[in-house]
């Protein structure tokens, strides 16, 4: 919490606070929750053999949580590596992994076309709307950190 608190203050020593609107926030999490349905219902409507459903099922999940990881990850070390390289290589790695493993699987499954564009544009859709959210979510946490660092300059002053 300190290291985001110090590099709040660096970053933004004057400034006032800024925070997203509700309208914002809101159209964030619709379109998240939108993502994440059309790619539910393509999955669960997904013609085939079990195990390419649950190979794309664990596709889309793995590239969900590496989403969330990877903006985590470039978010905590903007500015200044928190991190150890190691640790960026295994971060950028799953994510990229995940990526290709699950276009992999899009691409030689047998579908039709219209089928095949549905999953992967329901897919990309859900990793853009997952680094939004998650970008989202943690410029709020900085702004409360930010609005309650504020309350205790003036009441030491």
């Amino acid at each position: 919490m300190f290291n985001t608190e110090a590099r709040l203050m660096h970053r933004f020593p004057a400034q006032p606070v800024r925070t997203d609107t509700r309208a914002w926030r809101a159209q964030v999490w619709i379109s998240f929750g939108v993502a994440l349905t059309l790619c539910a219902t393509g999955l669960a409507w997904l013609p085939g053999a079990d195990l390419d459903r649950a190979f794309m099922v664990m596709g889309y999940l793995f590239t969900l949580t590496s989403a969330f990881t990877l903006a985590k990850f470039v978010r905590d070390n903007e500015g200044r590596r928190q991190d150890t390289p190691q640790w960026g290589a295994l971060v950028w790695g799953g994510f990229s992994a995940a990526m290709a493993l699950t276009a992999w699987g899009l691409w030689r499954m047998d579908l039709s076309p219209t089928y095949k564009a549905f999953l992967a544009v329901s897919w990309l859709f859900m990793v853009s709307s997952a680094f939004t959210l998650a970008k989202t979510l943690r410029d709020a946490q900085e702004a409360r950190l930010a609005m309650s660092h504020g309350h205790r300059q003036e009441d030491a002053q």
